[in-house]
């Protein structure tokens, strides 16, 4: 949601800035600009629609300044419009800025500033602290450090979220970034340097990366940098390297972003197991959780807390940690879970899982358990990643850039990693060393079975175009597969617009049967359990009703011809891996879905890769 890319080097800015903008694409955003400090004065373009606008805008009129700031804006505050496009340029025109977050007191500051004789352009609250900014630097005393002392003045003036970029005309070789609540990373390369909302954006370019925490600023200043606290403080700087295969994140011979990361799951899970399996092979052996086992083996209770797709990856946890540790689970929203007086109960864990490990809403959860001096521990995709640094251990899911909206490898390895965690709780508890060694050897058959079922890729398109004119889907399963049927509905109406709800299949009756019709198809996920007679005598209820029905299941389950439109058929498996296999197809429907209505898959309209706002 949102992304930002500064640059502050010996070469020309414009190639960088545009090139991050388009590896910053998939955070989702309706507009995109880019200002550069050219001496005496701001050159700034900014455009509606994708960044090619931009592009194209900027070639026309380019520069060869050698410190800019760009960014893609996903709209909270006004419509999305050119003038409440990011960069945002102060009142007197000293300051250009973006920013990701929300100000939430954004309307005081402004009546504020309105009554200082300031003027707005814009309906956003980014102007606003551009202009505070602007407005503290009008109040202090000529120094060297008078631009940095007016961010750390008006900073403290806002409540809510920020992660911004800043240039001042004064400073022709500055730039200042600072964060709270929205992440932001300081690239260091040889030439040049980079602030950034992702460290994505300067892949290729920059050899180490530092990631901001809370409460801190970073300046930038000809080829040095440092951190300090809002205070002035120095803070500790820590570099990582990054990553530099840009191919993980190249299209390569697929069509799109989420075709190609549904298709990589074979090798995504392959990475996420490696390693991760105990000498004896009846559990598994997760590193981040070291130093806890004691705690982990006498816990009381389990809160997952999560959004979207990774809260139903969690949901496939509840039921397998039950089952394999005999711990009670609780799923919530974090975005409720930190506005809860929930209560104390006993040795209780909190695991936070989030894909890009900076989903506000999340992390806010996470900080509201520590503050209850709970043991939270994190899933997340994303080494360095504020989810990574806040917790007191977790796993890394290690499948690679997801740059689709719509997540697809990111939820099986989530899953997976749910299903390894019950497993080594489990024989920390009661699990027996039989029943431990049938799921590891579950675990390390699952890639392969994963690429069986995505050979059968070519089935579900057609059953897409079977059922592509439906505006209305109902999705059904039991118990580990109920969150799958959520999750099949999220992601068709996350990347076709079609209206689907998933629900438990027992639920049938108690409402959702109004819904069928001849015109609502009906797709049902199958247990392979003693509960499978149960689902398909709930399919039997909809083709009583007229109403279409897809079958996803296994192999050994009996359907008669009279129950289903349609059967796709996955292989016989354990119980642990059976929600990640029922889901592929379900990924798989969704995609073609969509693409037979002539949508983008990879940027679903409205929708963000990290949200970064509540």
């Amino acid at each position: 949601m949102c992304g930002i890319i500064g640059y502050l080097g010996k070469g020309c800015a414009q190639e960088s800035l545009i090139d991050g903008l388009r590896r910053l694409e998939y955070r989702g955003y309706d507009s995109a600009g880019v200002a550069f400090h050219e001496g005496k004065s701001f050159s700034m373009a900014r455009e509606t629609g994708r960044v090619k606008n931009l592009a194209t805008s900027v070639q026309k009129n380019s520069s060869s300044s050698s410190l800019g700031i760009a960014h893609t804006r996903w709209a909270t505050h006004g419509a999305v419009t050119v003038s409440n496009t990011h960069p945002h340029v102060s009142n007197d025109g000293k300051f250009v800025m973006v920013h990701n977050g929300v100000i939430e007191n954004f309307n005081t500051l402004k009546k504020f500033l309105i009554g200082k004789g300031f003027e707005f352009s814009s309906e956003t609250d980014s102007e606003v602290l551009c202009n505070l900014i602007a407005y503290n630097y009008s109040e202090l005393e000529p120094s060297e450090d008078r631009f940095i002392d007016a961010i750390r003045m008006a900073l403290p003036q806002c409540r809510g979220a920020y992660g911004i970029a800043v240039l001042c005309l004064d400073f022709p070789d500055t730039m200042v970034g600072a964060r709270r609540g929205s992440p932001l990373v300081v690239g260091l390369g040889e030439d040049a340097n980079f602030i950034a909302s992702d460290a994505s954006a300067f892949v290729g370019r920059a050899k180490e990366a530092v990631f901001l925490n809370d409460g801190e600023l970073a300046v930038l200043q000809g080829s040095e940098f440092r951190i300090t606290t809002l205070e002035g403080h120095e803070a500790k700087a820590v570099s990582q390297p990054v990553d530099q295969i840009s191919e993980e994140v190249e299209l390569g011979d697929f069509g799109s972003y989420m075709e190609k990361e549904i298709y990589e799951q074979p090798s995504a899970l392959k990475n996420t197991l490696r390693g991760r399996f105990g000498d004896d092979g009846t559990t598994a052996k997760l590193s981040g959780l070291e130093g806890h086992e004691e705690e982990l083996r006498n816990l009381d209770r389990i809160i997952f807390v999560a959004c979207g797709t990774a809260r139903h990856a969690c949901m496939v946890g509840e039921y397998l940690i039950e089952r394999l540790a005999r711990v009670p689970v609780e799923v919530e929203h974090a975005s409720e879970f930190r506005y809860r007086n929930s209560p104390k109960a006993g040795k209780s864990l909190v695991i936070a899982v989030s894909q890009s490990g900076e989903t506000l809403d999340t992390l806010e959860a996470v900080r509201e358990a520590k503050t209850k001096g709970l043991l939270t521990l994190g899933i997340t995709n994303v080494v360095g990643s504020s989810l990574a640094r806040e917790t007191d251990g977790g796993v890394y899911q290690r499948v690679g850039p997801e740059i689709g909206v719509a997540s697809t490898k990111a939820f099986s390895s989530q899953a997976c990693l749910c299903a390894m965690l019950g497993l080594a709780l489990g024989r920390m508890r009661e699990l027996s060393p039989m029943d431990g060694q049938a799921i590891v050897t579950a675990l390390k058959d699952l890639p392969d079975l994963v690429s069986q079922v995505l050979q059968q890729g070519e089935q579900i398109r057609e059953l897409a175009v079977k059922y592509s004119k439906a505006d209305h889907l109902l999705f059904l399963g039991r118990q580990s597969l109920y969150p799958v049927a959520l999750e099949g509905a999220l992601k068709l109406k996350e990347i076709s617009y079609a209206h689907a709800e998933g629900y438990p299949a027992a639920e049938l009756k108690h409402g959702p049967i109004a819904l069928i019709s001849p015109e609502c198809p009906s797709v049902f996920v199958v247990e392979g359990t003693e509960l499978s007679a149960k689902t398909i005598a709930n399919m039997q209820e909809v083709k009583a009703r007229k109403g279409p029905v897809i079958a996803i299941a296994p192999q050994s389950v009996e359907i008669p011809e009279e129950a289903a439109d349609d059967i796709f058929r996955l292989p016989d498996a354990h119980e642990v891996i059976r929600p990640i296999l029922a889901n592929l197809p379900l990924q798989l429907f969704a995609y073609h879905f969509a693409l037979l209505r002539g949508l983008d898959v990879d940027k679903p309209r409205n929708l963000a890769k990290s949200v970064t706002v509540e």
